[in-house]
């Protein structure tokens, strides 16, 4: 995992510094943005230049952009952690490097190195260094992304693009998290879908998401966080809770949903969840899981534990699934064990507390 970050982005700073949240432990989702953000362009002929630190503030756009009309845009997600001798780590950032040039791929978006990412991610937390939290279950989330804003109705690739960097100081995704781990409820949902295949299901862009709310909006009729996916074809297998990967534990097998679909996002955090299990000698499955079966697990005893993985929750652990207005209990309705497991080792790895055992903690070269 090696990457070359020698680039010598000039730095604008800002006249105009925020005042830094006073409570670490509620800081919520995406709440409070840090002082500087990271720009770069791309032209036709020139190919990415001009990255540049510059004060976060609001930016101007053509109203006739493409973006805002056909959505050509990608985003990633990546957090850094302070450690106890306060050096900046981030977690496999080779990774979010491969998923970001698949969804360039399909979004017809010109690739950006993964060189590049990485030494715009570490000019950027240079500036806003103190900003990096250290309260428990607290991180820096970053927020890189691209869009294409060329003045043009064509529905064709656009031939201007600005790539950039937003940080956010961040604790738990779901506020019932930030005392640590807790169950949530999640609706089963059998009338919209997520992604077919061929669609866009692989790739980060913001249309998944902006198509998923109705379905969250309407799982919350029943009290419910979100909503557990069902595939597009037949309504029948699971695919992801919410934004995120899901886990289901029946009996000693670990079952998740395979990436030949091109529907389930290649989650980091997945990978590494099958990774850890695999290391640890439990059974992991990548395989079709019918919703049928997971019910009747809940009845027979079966299921005990549903758990979803992503970079904003780490480990979100499910303690009642919603079918059609009817309950059905996972497990004891608590916190499992492999959920716990895995949370304490994955986030112990990335703020250094565990020891990295896999190799996956990449260190900035930064320091506060």
């Amino acid at each position: 995992m090696e990457f070359n970050l020698d680039y010598d982005f000039p730095v604008t700073r800002t006249t105009h510094p925020k005042q830094r949240p006073q409570d670490e432990t509620k800081l919520g989702f995406a709440r409070y943005f840090t002082d500087h953000m990271f720009c770069m362009d791309w032209d036709e002929g020139q190919g990415w230049h001009d990255g540049r630190v510059v004060p976060h503030e609001p930016i101007r756009i053509e109203p006739a952009s493409c973006v805002l009309h056909y959505a050509q845009m990608m985003f990633e997600g990546m957090k850094a952690y302070r450690t106890a001798d306060g050096e900046i780590q981030i977690f496999r950032p080779d990774m979010n490097v491969k998923r970001m040039a698949r969804t360039n791929e399909r979004m017809c978006i010109p690739e950006l190195p993964g060189d590049l990412l990485l030494a715009g991610i570490k000019a950027v937390i240079k500036e806003d260094i103190d900003w990096v939290p250290t309260a428990p279950g607290t991180a820096l989330y970053i927020r890189p992304f691209i869009f294409g804003d060329e003045v043009s109705f064509s529905v064709l690739p656009a031939k201007h693009y600005r790539f950039m960097i937003i940080l956010s100081p961040t604790g738990s995704y779901y506020a019932a998290n930030d005392g640590g781990l807790s169950t949530t409820r999640i609706y089963v949902q059998d009338k919209y879908i997520r992604a077919a295949k061929g669609g866009t299901g692989y790739a980060k862009v913001g249309g998944n998401y902006g198509g998923g709310m109705r379905a969250s909006q309407d799982a919350m009729k029943y009290e419910c966080k979100d909503v557990l996916w069902l595939d597009a074809a037949e309504h029948k297998y699971v695919e992801e809770i919410g934004t995120s990967n899901a886990f289901f534990v029946l009996g000693d097998e670990v079952i998740t949903a395979p990436l030949d679909s091109e529907t389930i996002l290649p989650g980091i955090t997945r990978d590494s969840v099958i990774q850890l299990l695999k290391h640890w000698g439990v059974k992991v499955s990548e395989r079709k899981l019918s919703i049928d079966e997971i019910m009747e697990g809940s009845k027979s005893g079966k299921l005990k534990e549903i758990f979803a993985s992503g970079t904003a929750a780490v480990i979100s652990p499910i303690g009642t699934l919603c079918v059609k207005g009817e309950d059905f209990k996972v497990g004891d309705g608590k916190v499992g064990p492999i959920a716990q497991k895995l949370y304490d080792n994955l986030y112990g790895m990335q703020t250094g507390k565990v020891e990295d055992y896999m190799g996956w903690v990449y260190k900035l070269g930064l320091k506060a």
